[in-house]
């Protein structure tokens, strides 16, 4: 009767080297730089199930400071891949990490997270935010003022207008606030005439347009303000590419406003209007415009160059799909082909994946903790959903897979490549809960004898319900049937912990919708 107590440990007690979970169990700690990337892609908005959103925010600025003070220009170097790259769903972890290390760094890593600005915040909109974070992390000195400065006076004239009219307030900061702070001072006339533009505005517009190639976009934009011509508006946004920020709120609801603005349209803004345009009429079926949208979305190079991440693609088919948004009264008829697309669109967004031939449990955590909050602040997709998605990336590449989901106890999961995500989406959201169990995949995979070469999990890892640890259970599963079988934990909370043991080099960790994730998961499998 001891033997039952040999080989193998609770989960609510601990193994060397493990801390305990927020849950009552006991997981590894991941080191910091594996929480830096969690931090950089999930993000810590709207917190997590075991954690609010401050503590886990304040936890992870610790992280971050600490990489700085142990490595700031390989931090740095990290924060900009990450962003630069589109491989987060949101670019805010990326500037406040940029911030900490901007005022937090020694001299080398200071000047060169400056130096960095421009790469990470790359639209007037990451500048406020930024200029939020040094606000808060003890406000502006001479290096802090050269740094925007500098963001004014780098920029090609012609993209500096678009920032002016596209993206003129945020955070409770202006263009007017930093150029009044910044004092950047130039020769060029013309960018001479944008900023003083932002500070100042201009007077007189009339209706002749500008003479500089470059200010025309901005007396276009002045003048679409105050005209009440709708030809003479249309006319502006086709003539100018005027962007739909630029274009007044009561002018929206005409189709012909947006059959206008859809052919210079950036891909992240037709995106998040795709409810609207269908809304007032201009996205029909079988129509041009259809057309246009759906080709836009099947334009891998274009989507890329525009940072377009899967889960932004997830949100859009998920809200777009469902016929009307979260707020608000705006509904729609949803059209098939563009619902095609954006599930075609989520895939390609990924970094191409080879597959291994390899056999793949693709096991999703379907306990409560998943199904709370939303990953990096994305409406309507918890843990729980994302981590579906993020799956059927890899088993549409690799023909040998199994889903099964787990809390306390392991489900069989009715998805399938073959289904539409939006359709398998809907499946994993009435999967009923539980408390956690991670070391069920292998367990199971045991007990039924199943050939599994790579076990990937994906989960928050705060594991505590199950009677033997998951590192405990994949060794008794290699031990068993002699297959040297992988794990790789996929991390759908920016917390500090995992399922996997960081001193066995058949287990990895990777941080879930990082677009480079599925590739590197095959990669590991592939050894």
């Amino acid at each position: 009767m001891y033997a039952r107590h040999l080989g193998s440990t609770p989960q609510t007690e601990a193994l060397p080297g493990q801390i305990a979970n927020s849950a009552g169990g006991f997981s590894f700690a991941v080191d910091d730089w594996t929480r830096l990337d969690r931090f950089l892609i999930l993000g810590s908005e709207g917190g997590s199930y075991y954690a609010a959103e401050r503590k886990l925010t304040i936890d992870n600025a610790a992280c971050v400071e600490r990489c700085v003070a142990l490595e700031g220009l390989r931090t740095v170097a990290r924060i900009v891949e990450v962003s630069d790259s589109g491989r987060a769903p949101k670019n805010e972890p990326a500037l406040m990490a940029l911030a900490i290390a901007a005022k937090r760094g020694n001299t080398e890593t200071r000047r060169a997270a400056f130096a960095a600005l421009p790469r990470v915040a790359r639209i007037g909109t990451h500048l406020f935010h930024f200029a939020e974070y040094v606000k808060a992390l003890g406000g502006w000195g001479r290096a802090t003022t050269r740094a925007f400065s500098e963001w004014y006076l780098s920029m090609d004239p012609s993209r500096l207008a678009l920032q002016a009219i596209k993206y003129q307030q945020r955070d409770g900061w202006s263009h007017r606030d930093l150029l009044r702070k910044a004092h950047p001072k130039t020769d060029d006339a013309t960018r001479n005439a944008i900023l003083r533009w932002m500070v100042k505005g201009w007077d007189g517009i009339g209706t002749v347009p500008h003479e500089d190639p470059v200010l025309v976009k901005i007396w276009a934009f002045e003048r679409a303000k105050v005209t009440t011509d709708r030809k003479e508006l249309i006319r502006l946004i086709s003539d100018y590419d005027l962007p739909h920020e630029c274009v007044p709120s009561e002018a929206k609801g005409d189709p012909a406003v947006w059959e206008a603005m859809l052919p210079s349209m950036g891909q992240t803004a037709m995106i998040r209007n795709l409810g609207k345009m269908t809304a007032v009429g201009l996205l029909k079926p079988l129509s041009a415009s259809v057309r246009a949208v759906v080709d836009q979305l099947g334009d891998v190079a274009a989507m890329k160059r525009a940072r377009i991440h899967p889960l932004s693609l997830l949100v859009a088919l998920k809200t777009y799909q469902q016929g009307h948004g979260d707020k608000g009264s705006l509904a729609w008829a949803p059209v098939a082909s563009i619902v095609d697309a954006l599930d075609a669109g989520f895939y390609s967004a990924f970094k191409a994946v080879e597959p291994t031939g390899k056999r793949h449990l693709l096991a999703l955590d379907v306990s409560g903790s998943m199904g709370s909050t939303a990953i990096a602040g994305m409406a309507g997709i918890t843990p729980r959903i994302g981590s579906a998605a993020m799956a059927l990336v890899t088993a549409n590449v690799e023909e040998s897979h199994a889903f099964m989901g787990f809390s306390h106890q392991l489900v069989p999961l009715a998805i399938s490549p073959r289904q539409r995500l939006d359709d398998a989406v809907r499946a994993i959201s009435n999967i009923p809960f539980g408390a956690t169990d991670c070391g069920l995949p292998m367990a199971w995979a045991e007990k039924n004898k199943i050939p599994v070469d790579v076990f990937c999990v994906y989960t928050d890892n705060e594991t505590y319900a199950g009677s033997i640890h998951p590192v405990q259970a994949l060794q008794s599963y290699r031990q068993k049937t002699g297959i040297g079988a992988k794990l790789v934990v996929v991390g759908m909370v920016a917390n500090e912990f995992t399922i996997a043991d960081p001193a066995d080099a058949g287990m990895l960790d990777v941080a879930g919708f990082d677009t480079a994730a599925p590739a590197v998961i095959s990669d590991f499998a592939r050894g």
